[in-house]
């Protein structure tokens, strides 16, 4: 049914947007240089932003309504939220060699092995997904060890405990999902997670305050909607690409997965990737620990806020993927200044819509305090760090391009060291620093994030461009 419900909005099989064709001399105009690298890319990163912004609805529509169910309850699931996303970010990563392998594959004109690469990926998240279900089982104890007290411990390991046993089916979804990105076809994993959202906020409503006789569940409600709705989302798309029209042609139903030797390339762009989300996540959640010890309501005004800026973050996230996307198809093809035009491309079109969302943050913090609590208090704490993350949004959206778009290009651990100096060498000193030392409490983590998402994006963009050069000198020889 799931197909037949899809197949009425996307063909299956449809190529959405189509490839863009080899690129061709043009004129020196820099408008010129930089249109139809934009047009691709847009067209591309809409269906993918969407996409990633699908996932973070889910946790912004249960921080919404377990808010307005409990501050209490909203505490248990703000410390949940970043030990999972610790777990699912990594994950993530590890298994992004899929994507930056599939577009190569596809660039190159290698159809079949794009099932190949597919099916090498749900293997690995298929494992991934066990061993996060069982890290995540023991949350409650590493939640004491981080020094929270005891009643938080106990509601967000319960909290976590639940989230795991669904991170088996989300990374199967998004494995499949990068088997369709990378083949230039992102509006399937759109339709479903929009689906996906929908049967979340009904869950919610029935077991968050309990409704229809079911019982109030609070934050543990919401974390079995959650999981509910994300495995109907991997069984869906699974369904979907083994009915696809060109399922024969890009080998969906082939059983050759290749010896372990032939994955090499897409396991170290994944063991790269996996260590720089693994660095930026457990810094963050490292900031999240610090706002635990100042108290449960900043704890929440530190999760509201940093929901929403995670949130946003999926606008940088979905062009991030595009990015990647446009500079593996051209690495593929052999296009050398095509792939250092889908780099730049990437980071200006970032930067100019995150400076207009960031506006929007600035403008109206209070507004959307409101919408995650009804508690005053809370809502005054909120409100100055949501403001903040407009600035935020800039050089973190830009940061995350500037490193895809060096996984693209077939660049493997030097993203990784820049995250490590960024993220552990500054945020985290800092934000204890002027959290606690100095007494600026969440206002001080926030401003921690800001430093070094500026000195990764400073350092990201200085090794493409150094990179870029290089190709060019190369060129020329």
């Amino acid at each position: 049914m799931g197909h037949d419900v899809l197949s009425a909005w996307i063909p299956p099989g449809t190529i959405w947007p189509p490839a863009p064709p080899i690129a061709e001399e043009r004129s020196a105009s820099l408008f010129d240089r930089f249109r139809q690298p934009t047009v691709d890319l847009c067209r591309l990163a809409g269906p993918v932003i969407l996409s990633r912004a699908g996932m973070l609805i889910m946790s912004s529509a249960d921080a919404v309504m377990v808010g307005r169910f409990s501050a209490q309850e909203l505490a248990y699931q703000g410390i949940a939220v970043a030990p999972f996303m610790t777990v699912m970010v990594t994950a993530f990563g590890l298994l992004s060699g899929a994507l930056v392998m599939t577009a190569y594959e596809f660039g190159a004109g290698n159809l079949s092995q794009c099932g190949t690469v597919w099916r090498r990926a749900l293997i690995m998240a298929m494992v991934l997904g066990l061993a996060g279900t069982i890290l995540l089982s023991l949350g409650e104890s590493f939640l004491l060890l981080a020094g929270q007290q005891p009643d938080i411990a106990r509601g967000g390991g319960q909290v976590l405990a639940i989230l795991g046993i669904g991170v088996p089916p989300l990374l199967i979804f998004v494995a499949s999902g990068f088997l369709l990105e990378g083949t230039r076809r992102p509006l399937p994993p759109v339709v479903i997670m929009v689906f996906a959202n929908i049967l979340n906020i009904a869950l919610n409503w029935l077991l968050i305050g309990g409704n229809l006789g079911s019982p109030a569940l609070g934050a543990a409600g919401a974390a079995w909607a959650t999981t509910g709705s994300r495995l109907f989302a991997a069984i869906t798309i699974v369904i979907y690409i083994w009915l696809m029209d060109d399922r024969g042609r890009l080998g969906v139903r082939s059983t050759a997965i290749g010896r372990w030797r032939d994955w090499k390339q897409q396991r170290r762009i994944g063991y790269a990737s996996g260590a720089s989300t693994w660095i930026e996540s457990s810094a963050f959640a490292a900031l999240s620990m610090f706002a635990g010890l100042l108290g449960s309501l900043p704890l929440g005004a530190y999760a509201i806020a940093f929901n929403i800026l995670s949130l946003f973050f999926m606008i940088g996230l979905g062009l991030a993927t595009a990015t990647a996307v446009m500079v593996g198809n051209a690495r593929g093809r052999q296009d050398i200044p095509g792939m250092h035009l889908a780099g730049w491309t990437g980071l200006a079109v970032n930067s100019m819509g995150m400076a207009v969302l960031g506006a929007g943050l600035a403008f109206f913090p209070g507004q959307l305090a409101q919408a995650y609590a009804t508690d005053g208090a809370l809502i005054l704490l909120a409100t100055p760090l949501i403001a903040f993350s407009g600035l935020i949004l800039i050089s973190d959206g830009g940061q995350v391009v500037m490193a895809n778009a060096l996984r693209g290009r077939g660049e493997i651990w030097a993203p990784s060291v820049m995250h490590l100096i960024a993220f552990f060498g500054v945020m985290v000193p800092l934000g204890w620093f002027l959290s606690h030392r100095l007494g600026l409490g969440t206002l001080g983590l926030f401003q921690a994030i800001f430093a070094a998402t500026v000195v990764a994006l400073a350092l990201l963009a200085w090794r493409f461009q150094w990179l870029a050069s290089r190709d060019s000198r190369g060129a020329q020889v």
